[in-house]
């Protein structure tokens, strides 16, 4: 059997081979970044990205606090944050989201999912996030955001090494390698302690909830306040193996 390689496979060939390439010299540009600014600043890592990826760069937010997007506009101001709108979201957190559009020299983008909740439980069942979280999850934030983030190079984050277990070993800069881009954890290396001195010294806006007993705010069925001495992400799915939503691995 003789193969005719058509036009339409040769320039799908060069794609993939192209990004393929890009990807590497990515991922390289990523791990380099994460060694050399392991001990930088959370502004001079932003610098970092806002110089290397311009306005291919931009912040997610889940608007628990604003510390990352106001980092973000100090390195450039204007700087795009997005925000997943899942449907399930506490009115705080609504409210926190709408406040630092009002306030702050940034440009929220919402995201929301392709069906509505009302669409979702005609189509899997009420009350999903009970029966399978993660698909839940899947439907209402992971595959919003990646559709949302295909324009961008390198996203930066709010994850910090001490909120549980998962993100102990979380790089200031690496490698996504399921959405193929440069992943930038800015404040990575801070403490609570390190993010309530940066509030009180810039007046960040943050979540009325963190004053009500919640370490961590995600969605409202899914999130309880922390007991004492439990981790920040302990009221997260909890009663769950579940602690993570598919955002960050």
């Amino acid at each position: 059997m003789t193969t005719v390689q058509t036009d339409t496979d040769t320039d799908s060939k060069n794609q993939t081979d192209l990004e393929r390439g890009r990807d590497a010299e990515l991922k390289a540009l990523a791990e380099q970044a994460g060694r050399d600014l392991e001990d930088a600043s959370a502004l001079e890592i932003l610098q970092w990205a806002v110089d290397a990826f311009g306005k291919q760069f931009c912040v997610t937010s889940s608007m628990e606090d604003a510390v990352v997007a106001h980092l973000a506009s100090r390195a450039r101001p204007g700087v795009d944050v997005v925000f997943l709108d899942t449907g399930y979201h506490f009115e705080e957190t609504i409210g926190t989201r709408d406040a630092v559009e009002a306030v702050m020299d940034v440009n929220v983008i919402t995201l929301t999912p392709r069906q509505t909740v009302a669409e979702q439980d005609a189509e899997y069942g009420p009350k999903l996030h009970d029966r399978n979280p993660d698909l839940c999850c899947a439907l209402r934030k992971v595959k919003p955001l990646e559709a949302g983030l295909t324009k961008y190079s390198a996203w930066a984050t709010g994850l910090r090494r001490d909120e549980s277990p998962t993100r102990a070993n979380t790089p200031v800069v690496g490698w996504d390698e399921k959405r193929r881009k440069v992943k930038i954890s800015p404040i990575a290396r801070w403490t609570q302690d390190d993010v309530d001195a940066y509030v009180t010294e810039h007046g960040v806006l943050t979540n009325p909830l963190l004053m009500d007993g919640y370490a961590s705010v995600g969605c409202a069925p899914c999130t309880r306040r922390v007991l004492e001495g439990e981790d920040a992400r302990a009221g997260r799915w909890a009663g769950r193996a579940k602690t993570e939503c598919g955002l960050h691995g």
